[in-house]
């Protein structure tokens, strides 16, 4: 192999690695699912979400809310992810509210 291909080789390996690494920050996902039910007994699965920003539950909100992903979350019981009264909800496990309590509403991704 001639110095000048290995050279263009390692270039393009070099910028590819570089592509990569820029465009990975967009794109990543919480990779597993996300299951919480509702006040109706309705269940709800999220698969992958973004880690980026303050996700929304359903309107009525959530009563329990099993975190099957790689990363831990935050539980909000306000729609913008604010507030003294938040959970921590470490990866692979769940948690429910104390009856007669608001319901959570939001999440975001501790990362």
């Amino acid at each position: 192999m001639s110095v000048r291909r290995r050279l263009t080789t390692a270039t393009g390996a070099v910028l590819l690695t570089f592509a990569v690494a820029g465009c990975s920050g967009l794109g990543r996902t919480m990779v597993g699912t996300l299951t919480y039910e509702t006040e109706r007994d309705l269940v709800v699965t999220v698969t992958s979400p973004s880690v980026n920003g303050c996700h929304r539950l359903a309107p009525s909100g959530a009563t329990k809310v099993e975190n099957n992903t790689l990363v831990d979350i935050v539980l909000y019981r306000t729609r913008d992810c604010k507030g003294e009264e938040s959970t921590y909800l470490p990866t692979t496990l769940s948690d429910g509210i104390v009856p007669g309590t608001l319901p959570w509403r939001s999440y975001s991704v501790v990362h």
